[in-house]
């Protein structure tokens, strides 16, 4: 790729990412008291503060100055914690002359909330697992005076312990203590033994908001910027001539942050951010049509009669209420797999196609039931159906309907007085008549993304996929996708150059195919062997670069937070040319998992087994996800590949994004855009990808996952 166009990369990736935040993502009310550095964390210009952002919130920054450019990525986990991922460029930092490429992580932890006379206090790890190029470590006080003026102060080790320097605090309480390493280019690995070691700093600043919109700075940085002023071509090197930045930022709307500072007495720098919150949705509200009200029945001392429950032996009245209702859930975006009725229980299987969160389908449903059923059904038991499994059965009285309807604590009440059981595999209403086999296809455009590559910050493939499934019976079913590509670059990527088997590095080689591509042809089983326990069985073209066959199997009891399964698979690589062909490859690969819900939206899962090139480890991930299914997480991988084996990056980790596309809309859907942001694509720690894991085909139906999102069983 041409240097020129390397340069250009990452601005054009800001511009389409700027652009596209501006017009489509939400603006919502947000604090006047921290806004992003030019290292995308809440700070002043180059230096952090200890104030966090608003939590939840998700914020992407670029800055660029004298041949640097930074993208950063940061999420406010917690009130007090944040992390954050950077994709730095920096022309001519090679001996050579050569743009180089840099990834890292950041965390921040607030100890201390400012009071009315104390200081917020925070300490900071940047760069803590990287190149060690931005490696910092920082413990950092802001104190507000008033509604516009913050005054910050801190001492930085690492990079802001480079400039006016002074020997180490903490080193009399550990002779351990010492310089860090320099610069590595392999990057990836923890650099613990260089956290709070060698020389200090001392740096500060103030922050004054003339008004709603425009904020003004001024700083002293502990950063010399020794490496840049060092490396690369004599003519091109980073000039550092005072400590003191003067900088402003202007809050173009909420949520758009426009910044211009001049650095170190000899550059400008100008920056963007862009920040929201999966709280706060671009759509005010459901824009999709309201809910059928609640029916409620004729007083029984004013009609006994409706009461009776002799229409259960009137087979033409109990097929018109069953055709009646089949039509109503259609016209709701969802089916009715199944119903059988007494003279006062009504039992009925249905599949949600439409409403991305559980609750309310069966809210939805459950209001239906009351208009259809007679007086006489008291008691309505509700089995949504996902891949033929029966995850749940939840008990809503018809009383409760009737009286909570219009109450101001209708969600709890609702929820407190159902009752949500696990199913028993050999129970159950049996399938409707006619609705199997049956087939359901589709046609739509596609994109593949890469983002973060070595050479290039954002890659994509656009094209066309014909998609279907062909249903054969309840729980067993083919499915799959063709793809024609039409325009993209994902097969410019950097070719393989790894030592282990090439499981992922390939990927290039794949995307050079012109297509048809057959992305995925499976055939599934899923069933449940007992209660708690649930089945998967897929064999076939699994993904785009492996076929084979992979089985599951799930423990997980209805109200547990606990669970385990076991996967085992063989894999088979596929062809190049993504068609019905195979290579000389093949793996025996599988995992055991733990799934634990700690609360407040965290999960966390732990992986054992062993990965596709043949290595052996553990995969340790924990989300956060959101009432309305936003979902942030992070993951890594360790194995027995030696992080020198590995290549750069040390090992597997990444970024995982999950966003409804109902919540970007309004309009109800179950569809979602997953996104998995990778420092870097390696071979070690790389695991098959099957459709339809089992855990979270499962859990949305789930105590404490039905709990959460209760409130939408009313809307």
């Amino acid at each position: 790729m041409p240097k020129q166009s390397q340069a250009r990369a990452l601005g054009k990736a800001s511009a389409v990412f700027i652009a596209c935040s501006y017009w489509i993502l939400p603006a919502y009310a947000q604090s006047q008291g921290y806004s992003y550095s030019l290292y995308g964390t809440p700070g002043l210009i180059d230096m952090p503060t200890a104030q966090s952002a608003e939590d939840d919130e998700l914020a992407q920054t670029f800055s660029t100055f004298d041949g640097q450019a930074r993208a950063t990525l940061t999420f406010q986990l917690t009130p007090r914690l944040s992390a954050s991922f950077r994709y730095a460029t920096l022309d001519n930092f090679s001996v050579t002359g050569e743009r180089t490429w840099d990834r890292s992580f950041d965390f921040r932890y607030r100890l201390i909330d400012e009071g009315r006379y104390r200081p917020a206090i925070a300490i900071g790890l940047q760069d803590f697992m990287g190149t060690g190029l931005f490696s910092a470590e920082y413990i950092v006080a802001t104190k507000s005076i008033g509604d516009r003026l913050s005054v910050t102060g801190g001492i930085g080790w690492g990079r802001l312990g480079s400039y006016n320097g002074f020997s180490n605090p903490l080193g009399r309480l550990n002779s351990g203590f010492y310089t860090r390493p320099g610069f590595s280019g392999l990057g990836g690995e923890p650099n613990t033994n260089a956290w709070f070691r060698g020389d200090a700093a001392f740096f500060g600043g103030v922050s004054w908001a003339a008004n709603d919109r425009l904020t003004l700075k001024l700083e002293y940085s502990s950063d010399a910027y020794v490496t840049e002023s060092t490396r690369g071509l004599p003519a091109d090197r980073f000039v550092h001539r005072s400590p003191v930045n003067f900088g402003l930022n202007y809050r173009l709307r909420p949520g758009v942050d426009l910044s211009a500072s001049y650095l170190y007495g000899s550059v400008f720098s100008v920056g963007a951010s862009f920040r929201f919150n999966p709280k706060h949705p671009p759509a005010k509200g459901s824009l999709g049509r309201g809910p059928v009200p609640v029916k409620p029945r004729i007083s029984r001392n004013v009609s006994p009669a409706d009461w009776g429950t002799g229409w259960i032996v009137d087979d033409a009245r109990t097929a018109r209420i069953e055709n009646i209702l089949s039509q109503l859930l259609a016209a709701e975006g969802m089916e009715l797999e199944a119903l059988e009725m007494s003279g006062t229980t009504a039992r009925v299987r249905i599949r949600n196609n439409r409403y991305e969160a559980m609750p309310q389908a069966i809210g939805r449903t459950a209001r239906l039931l009351t208009q259809v059923m007679p007086a006489s059904v008291e008691v309505f038991k509700i089995e949504p159906v996902v891949n033929g499994m029966v995850p749940s059965v939840i008990t809503v009285r018809r009383s409760d309907m009737e009286t909570l309807e219009n109450t101001s604590d209708s969600a709890w009440l609702s929820y407190a007085r159902a009752q949500i059981d696990p199913s028993s595999p050999a129970e159950g209403p049996q399938s409707r008549p006619g609705l199997y086999p049956r087939l359901t296809w589709g046609l739509s455009p596609y994109m593949d993304v890469s983002f973060f590559d070595p050479d290039q910050p954002l890659r994509a493939d656009f094209g066309a996929e014909l998609s279907g499934r062909y249903e054969i019976a309840r729980g067993l079913s083919l499915s799959g996708a063709l793809r024609q590509p039409i325009i993209g670059n994902l097969d410019s990527g950097r070719a393989a150059g790894s030592v282990l088997p090439h499981v992922r590095t390939d990927a290039n080689l794949y995307a050079k195919a012109d297509g048809p591509l057959l992305d995925h042809l499976t055939l599934d089983y899923y069933y449940q062997p007992a209660k708690n326990l649930y089945g998967r069985f897929t064999v076939g073209y699994l993904e785009k670069m492996y076929g084979g066959v992979s089985s599951e199997i799930l423990w997980k009891p209805i109200d547990s937070r606990l669970a385990f399964g076991l996967e085992v698979n063989y894999a088979k690589k596929r062809d190049f040319d993504q068609l019905f062909g195979f290579q000389d490859y093949d793996v025996f690969t599988g995992h055991a998992s733990a799934y634990y819900a700690f609360g407040n939206g965290f999960h966390g899962q732990l992986d054992v087994g062993r990965y596709l090139a043949g290595d052996w480890g553990a995969t340790i991930s924990l989300d956060r996800e959101f009432r309305n299914g936003w979902k942030v997480g992070a993951f890594a991988t360790f194995t027995n590949v030696s992080f020198e084996d590995f290549g750069e990056g040390s090992f597997d980790k990444g970024i995982k994004l999950t966003i409804p596309i109902s919540w970007v809309t309004g309009q109800p859907t179950r569809r979602k855009a997953v996104t998995t942001i990778r420092p870097l694509t390696r071979d070690g720690g790389a695991r098959l990808n099957v459709n339809g894991r089992l855990y979270e085909t499962v859990r949305e139906l789930h105590d404490p996952d039905l709990k959460s999102r209760w409130g939408r069983f009313w809307r």
